[in-house]
């Protein structure tokens, strides 16, 4: 089903700096989630080809989780624009749209060991060299390893949508999470997110409009763009009669508040 992703605490910000964390409105928010490990009970069996693609190629792919901003540059060995996507799953999509687009640079989060052997394996399979991967919580890894304003675009496709309305406070794109994310996003940078769940769909509309330092490309829902493939998973959700809602913001140029993502 879709993909549960890498993060600890999805519905809680916590900024472990020594220094304060942002504005007081940011603060504010985070006080108000409590810690979430979404993915604890869904570690899905690890086959021998995934045990084998994680042993052999993460030394060569994987980035080890860091309490310091990583240099993209020196990782990626070259400047290019830099995309970073979170929860990938078995890594099909992140694959598929790598191929595409040599011309970007692509790093990947997830938590699960088969998504992450999976991706692995793809990536050695099809001679990938602009993939690299952070197999640690997605909040952690964006507090510290992703310095503010260097993402050119963030991917969120089909987060877990927790669909009991008591888990609802489980969801990843919260307020909290959202802004961390603008922070790390470029002027003019782009968050694409996408789900097949309606009420996730109108939770993530109404987080993301209330976002200062986002705004909208269109008005409502985006169709979706040629990079983002569709999915045997998206295909058998559209033949159930589940419609697939694409989002696509972007980081304001003009925004005032600026100063605040320096943290």
């Amino acid at each position: 089903m879709e993909t549960c992703l890498a993060t600890a605490e999805s519905a809680r910000i916590r900024c472990s700096s020594r220094r304060p964390c942002g504005t007081r409105r940011h603060r504010a928010m985070m006080s108000a989630y409590r810690p979430i490990r979404s993915y604890v009970l869904r570690q899905g069996r690890v086959s021998e080809a995934q045990r084998r693609a994680h042993v052999e190629l993460m030394p060569r792919f994987g980035i080890p989780f860091a309490r310091e901003a990583l240099d993209l540059a020196r990782v990626f060995g070259r400047a290019a624009p830099r995309i970073l996507e979170i929860g990938f799953g078995m890594g099909e999509t992140t694959a598929d749209i790598a191929a595409r687009h040599p011309e970007n640079d692509y790093l990947g989060i997830e938590v699960h060991t088969p998504g992450v052997g999976g991706l692995l394996k793809r990536l050695a399979e099809r001679g990938l060299t602009n993939v690299r991967v952070i197999q640690h919580d997605a909040v952690e890894a964006l507090q510290h390893m992703i310095a503010p304003a260097s993402l050119d675009a963030v991917h969120v496709f089909f987060p877990d949508p927790w669909p009991k309305k008591r888990h609802h406070k489980r969801r990843l794109l919260q307020a909290p999470f959202i802004e961390l994310l603008a922070t790390r996003m470029k002027p003019g940078a782009y968050l694409h997110v996408a789900t097949d769940w309606e009420d996730y769909a109108q939770q993530m509309l109404e987080v993301l409009a209330a976002e200062p330092r986002l705004e909208n490309t269109v008005a409502g829902f985006a169709p979706r763009p040629e990079y983002r493939p569709l999915t045997k998973f998206e295909q058998r959700g559209l033949k159930l009669g589940h419609p697939v809602r694409d989002l696509i913001f972007r980081r304001r140029k003009d925004f005032a508040g600026a100063g605040s993502d320096k943290s």
